[in-house]
């Protein structure tokens, strides 16, 4: 199924916030999944996955047989899923791969339905309440939230904080923080001049009044 522009620029999104632990995860995005090596149909290409403990490398597709399960999978909800008999069937196939957390993001979902989440228990995939469009990412001890980004009204971040108040940032977003943080400075540092320079021109003239 051809995805949306929407569902591109959330995925892209996403993918490039993942990537930011590549130095110790392997991450994929919309590469097709094995875990049978009899049986090729048993594949599923999740929007985004993580492999913990290994640097990230290229590869074109994933055997779990070579290179173990995900950990963390990530489905952005697309028209063709929203078929609860689709939707079932790809929960299914999540269970036999093996995934300890699944994540399902439905950018089309009015607020406060956007945000599911699946843990594994007892080797079972067993749904979790998830309150404020906020839930805990246990694979990487860090916290969904769904915020506006990318142009878009709601996107699925990353944050380190439960209240979503600290994003991990794609590297475009760290650098213009940088940049803004860097200007700021720049700018105090020349009013702190400036009001210095005006100081002593004051008390110079001050002394010249009181030595005429």
């Amino acid at each position: 199924m051809p995805e949306t522009k929407r569902h591109l620029e959330i995925r892209t999104l996403l993918y490039v916030v993942l990537k930011t632990f590549a130095d110790r995860a392997a991450i994929g995005s919309d590469q097709f999944v094995y875990w049978s090596a009899s049986d090729p149909s048993r594949c599923l290409a999740p929007d985004a996955f993580v492999r913990l403990g290994t640097p990230d490398t290229q590869f074109g597709s994933w055997k779990t047989w070579e290179r173990g399960a995900p950990e963390l999978a990530v489905e952005i909800v697309s028209e063709h899923d929203a078929d609860p008999r689709t939707w079932t069937e790809k929960l299914s196939k999540y269970h036999e791969l093996g995934v300890l957390e699944l994540v399902a993001f439905d950018p089309e979902a009015a607020p406060g339905q956007r945000l599911r989440v699946w843990d594994r228990i007892d080797d079972d995939l067993v749904e979790r309440v998830v309150e404020g469009e906020r839930s805990p990412c246990t694979v990487l001890d860090l916290h969904w939230v769904v915020v506006p980004a990318a142009g878009q009204p709601a996107a699925l971040r990353l944050a380190r904080t439960p209240d979503g108040a600290e994003l991990v940032l794609t590297p475009e977003e760290a650098e213009r923080r940088r940049a803004e943080a860097e200007r700021r400075r720049a700018e105090a540092e020349q009013a702190a001049r400036t009001s210095a320079e005006r100081r002593i021109a004051e008390l110079e003239a001050e002394l010249r009044r009181r030595g005429g």
